[in-house]
């Protein structure tokens, strides 16, 4: 299901051969436009027909709206149920793709071709589809594996740094939760590179795919994935409310260490290995300054988060470097000390 794709994309154009899509619509945003569809299209060896669908980058465009224009475009171009979607990009990209294709006539096939880090260990496998609204993260989605995933390292030498380190961050979530060494690779490394993290993308990658294989609709242990989301989400979300947005991944750091300081409080983890998992992300990305929102805020939009279930918030929380509980009911004092403690950070620093 996940392939790395070689030089002339030889995997790509033997599954496209060998299901024979009656079309190929490729999604793209303004800039896998410019930096990634000129290395896709000369591989691309195929006869049935292909058009190109672009829509404007970012995460504000991932919403209702956006879905409406491409399943109009879609209608408009005679998609059927024996058409395939190749999504080209980032988060936004394979998430938006991934949901208009799930819904499009009840479902035709997908592929995700990730192009950011974030992207190729996280946002493109697991078959969660979605979209915003109202400024709530993916409220709106279905359930949908892609027919295959394949990812190209060498399109991260297309990103920003900021975005490099954003999908970083999730790279660093899986080691915390399922594998101590990986954690402990990953956190040593000097700097952030496409050089220096493409040897670990592919463990990051198995790590997800593992979870996601044992509980795909999210009734137990993929909830582990959540960790550094609940509060991150809610962050991210105030943000984009506000017409800020932050890189997902910054607000997942964030995340996580507010939910590593949750599961000091909670007992889980002893101060050691607390302080030591905090001081470690904090080399690696930067303060997000949220002395603005007022912890209510932060908390209410927290009960809206996915994973929750009779009014109670449950946390994925960690309890030792490579393993993580889900469905860890919090109280309220519980995270606004943690939302206090994070305020306080950049005044220890």
């Amino acid at each position: 299901m996940i392939k790395e794709l070689d030089q002339d994309f030889s995997s790509l154009n033997e599954y496209i051969d060998d299901i024979k899509p009656s079309k190929i619509f490729i999604l793209v945003d303004e800039n896998t436009h410019e930096f990634c569809l000129p290395t896709l299209l000369p591989n691309l060896e195929t006869e049935a027909h292909f058009e190109i669908i672009e829509i404007e980058a970012g995460e504000e465009n991932k919403n209702i709206g956006t879905a409406t224009q491409l399943w109009e475009i879609l209608s408009e171009m005679e998609a059927d149920r024996k058409s395939l979607l190749i999504n080209l990009g980032g988060g936004v990209i394979t998430d938006l793709g991934g949901f208009v294709a799930s819904t499009y006539k009840r479902g035709f096939k997908f592929i995700n071709l990730p192009t950011t880090l974030l992207s190729m260990c996280d946002a493109s496998i697991g078959g969660k589809t979605g979209i915003d609204h109202q400024y709530l993260k993916n409220i709106i989605g279905t359930f949908a594996l892609p027919e295959r995933i394949f990812f190209y390292p060498k399109f991260l030498e297309t990103l920003k740094f900021e975005e490099l380190r954003s999908g970083f961050a999730e790279m660093l979530k899986h080691g915390l939760i399922a594998d101590v060494a990986h954690w402990n690779e990953l956190s040593s490394l000097e700097k952030i590179t496409p050089e220096s993290v493409s040897p670990y993308i592919n463990r990051s990658m198995e790590i997800k795919n593992e979870v996601v294989s044992q509980d795909f609709k999210e009734e137990n242990i993929r909830k582990n994935l959540n960790f550094g989301h609940t509060i991150g989400h809610a962050v991210e979300s105030l943000f984009m409310k506000k017409g800020n947005l932050i890189p997902h991944g910054e607000a997942v750091a964030l995340g996580m260490i507010c939910e590593t300081h949750l599961a000091f409080l909670c007992g889980l983890i002893d101060v050691e290995v607390s302080s030591d998992i905090i001081t470690k992300i904090q080399r690696l990305f930067p303060y997000i300054d949220i002395s603005e929102f007022k912890n209510g805020a932060i908390t209410d939009l927290m009960y809206n988060d996915k994973k929750n279930d009779g009014g109670n918030i449950n946390f994925s929380l960690i309890n030792g470097v490579g393993s993580c509980l889900f469905d860890q009911r919090v109280n309220v004092e519980q995270i606004i000390l943690t939302l206090d403690f994070y305020k306080n950070l950049h005044q220890n620093q």
